[in-house]
């Protein structure tokens, strides 16, 4: 379980967008017929499809950085003060850049930009799942990761695909021992969102893990501790690792350091802009009395007992991939994103959008799928993406935020 190898397809001639060219034409497929859906159901209720997509909620926040800079905040009545120090400012600085290049309004360029990376995410999510479970398996991944009841914020310009690209490449490269590139995707996904924590912490656990490991061999067989600068016994220098592991944590610590310069409130100034929201991390207490307390009336008793099946679901399949000894990096990745989602202490409807990054919990599903026949995951697949499809134009055209 602690191992960062695990089985791997034969060696493999194809280039690697042909390898991944199935998972991506089937991504961009269900990603079509969301989009359809969307349009259809926005023209019944009378609603712009395209401004559900670029205009409203996060994506007007992240606009406004792109196009204003950091600043603005609303003071709302019962006192919470909503500043846009809360959004990372990778996005935001992408927008800016494609409007500079292209005629493009900030919000269409983060559509562009939402839709370049979604396709990026479902490569990573294929090359992740190809290195440790083979090719079927990766394609079954990036389908069950698009036919997601909340994949219709793949297509929004929102910050999720952007960071679940990084996220997975970065996991990727530590996999494959590409430790430089690990630790500057991992420091762009700390630029990202505050989750690229679990991306750090993947690339610290492995290098440390990897770090013990050698030790441990050198103890057993009788070998010097390498001197600094020489490989170590598999051949990989030692350096990459550390200089991944000074990397990662740049971008987050970065930009929390700013805020807290800008704000005059020192290293902790973001947690109070987080609390200015309302949010923070309280354990999942929060989110355990958001729950109990839907049962106390018929019918919201129905929606509370979801949430608790949800909850069990997840952990089901945490409890499954480390069952089926998933590398340590994708246990550590997976573990933080969902446990900062559920013990998040606001914003209980967007929980599910939350962990759209958490792909390595549908590898025990992909594999699943993968040992269908192709004609039996494709009837699975394409019924689920059509109640997908069905339920994010309806998720979309309601009141509250994703």
């Amino acid at each position: 379980m602690t191992d960062l190898e695990a089985p791997v397809a034969p060696p493999r001639a194809d280039p690697a967008w042909r390898r991944a060219a199935p998972a991506l034409l089937g991504y961009a497929a269900v990603r079509a017929l969301g989009l359809v859906a969307l349009a259809v159901w926005s023209a019944a209720r009378d609603k712009s499809p395209h401004q559900l997509l670029s205009a409203r909620w996060d994506s007007l926040w992240y606009t406004r950085v792109a196009d204003s800079g950091y600043g603005y905040e609303v003071r709302l009545p019962n006192g919470d003060v909503h500043s846009n120090l809360a959004f990372f400012p990778l996005l935001p600085w992408l927008e800016r850049a494609g409007a500079a290049v292209t005629p493009l309004s900030h919000a269409d360029a983060g559509l562009l930009v939402s839709a370049v990376a979604s396709v990026a995410a479902a490569w990573g999510i294929f090359a992740v799942a190809d290195h440790v479970y083979g090719r079927r398996a990766g394609v079954c991944a990036v389908l069950v990761w698009a036919v997601l009841p909340v994949g219709i914020v793949q297509s929004m310009a929102y910050s999720e695909s952007l960071f679940t690209a990084l996220a997975a490449w970065s996991l990727y490269a530590v996999l494959t021992g590409r430790w430089l590139t690990a630790g500057l995707l991992a420091s762009l996904a700390g630029l990202t969102r505050p989750v690229g924590a679990a991306v750090v912490a993947a690339v610290w656990v492995a290098a440390i893990a990897s770090f013990v490991r050698e030790q441990r061999d050198q103890r057993e067989h009788g070998d010097a501790v390498p001197k600094r600068g020489v490989p170590a016994p598999d051949g990989a220098p030692r350096w990459p690792r550390a200089l991944a592991m000074l990397l990662a944590p740049l971008g987050a610590a970065g930009y929390v350091l700013w805020v807290g310069e800008h704000t005059g409130k020192g290293p902790l100034g973001y947690l109070d802009v987080q609390a200015g929201w309302r949010n923070g991390f309280d354990g999942g207490y929060a989110f355990a009395r958001f729950v109990a307390e839907k049962f106390t009336s018929f019918p919201s008793a129905l929606a509370g007992l979801g949430l608790i099946i949800g909850v069990g679901l997840l952990v089901w399949l945490y409890v499954v991939c480390v069952r089926q000894r998933q590398p340590l990096p994708l246990l550590v990745y997976a573990g933080v994103v969902t446990v900062l989602a559920l013990c998040a202490s606001s914003y209980f409807g967007s929980k599910p959008r939350l962990l759209l990054p958490a792909f390595p919990l549908l590898l025990p599903l992909a594999l699943a799928l993968a040992r269908l026949r192709t004609s039996r995951s494709a009837w699975v697949l394409g019924g689920v993406a059509v109640a997908s499809a069905a339920y994010g134009a309806f998720w979309l055209n309601g009141s509250g935020p994703p």
